[in-house]
């Protein structure tokens, strides 16, 4: 998988790169892996401004600005928080779009409502978003693996489907 998440980096990169767009990352249960397969690629600092990895509540409300009753009432594992990281990181950030994870990976941790291996990945701008879950327990190395390659396959169909446009640099002013 590590080549495949080479592969959709790159692409992520060259679609970024010639709309003159940015991206960041907010991770929770992947502690940082999604921007760890980001910058692979060579020239990734011309696109990818950083990450924060929130693995704590107190982070994702702190730095992300993720509401406390969202959390409390629907816990960390839900797709509005992880929705929430995004619109977080976007702001925190500075970028024009962000990825964002947070679930269970294991081996503990989970309940008889949100399991070992729900994963909730979104990705998108400010205004406009894509979710999935991920649902299962392979164990916690091939569940952040999993979780990792979803969320780069995840932003590559949402910049696919949503072309960002050209920003203009000042010199083509």
């Amino acid at each position: 998988m590590e080549f495949e998440n080479k592969i959709l980096s790159r692409e992520i990169q060259q679609i970024l790169y010639e709309a003159g767009k940015t991206l960041s990352t907010a991770e929770s249960c992947t502690g940082g892996h999604v921007a760890e397969s980001i910058i692979a690629t060579p020239g990734s600092s011309e696109y990818f401004k950083g990450g924060i990895i929130s693995y704590t509540n107190e982070v994702k409300e702190r730095l992300l600005g993720v509401d406390h009753q969202l959390l409390e009432e629907k816990t960390a594992v839900c797709e509005e928080v992880a929705q929430a990281m995004v619109r977080g990181a976007i702001r925190a950030l500075n970028t024009d779009y962000a990825i964002a994870v947070t679930g269970i990976a294991g081996p503990g941790g989970g309940t008889k409502e949100i399991p070992v291996g729900t994963i909730w990945i979104a990705c998108g701008s400010a205004d406009e978003m894509a979710t999935f879950k991920l649902e299962g327990d392979e164990g916690r190395d091939m569940n952040l693996t999993k979780a990792t390659s979803k969320a780069l396959m995840l932003l590559l169909d949402f910049l696919n489907t949503h072309k960002p446009e050209h920003k203009l640099q000042p010199e083509e002013m």
